[in-house]
């Protein structure tokens, strides 16, 4: 597998991640009234938040610097020379 394939294949990887991330954040409200209402945890419930969001904002950043890093690798090669 070339440089570039690997590099596009990351480049898809990030995306996904990105996408999961925002995806969570939507979902994290309507859940969470679903969540509360399971007694067992109500005492942990800022901590629920807490981690939801957490790895939300982790799964952007981590799939931003993917893209960020692996495009910046894409844009940097120059054409294949015939």
């Amino acid at each position: 597998m070339d440089e570039n394939t690997k590099a596009t294949l990351q480049l898809v990887w990030g995306l996904l991640l990105v996408t999961a991330g925002v995806g969570l954040l939507f979902r994290i409200p309507e859940v969470m009234p679903q969540i509360r209402q399971i007694e067992s945890f109500s005492g942990a419930i800022p901590f629920i938040y807490f981690c939801m969001y957490f790895i939300a904002v982790f799964l952007i950043a981590g799939g931003g610097r993917k893209l960020y890093l692996h495009g910046r690798r894409l844009l940097s090669k120059s054409p294949p020379r015939n």
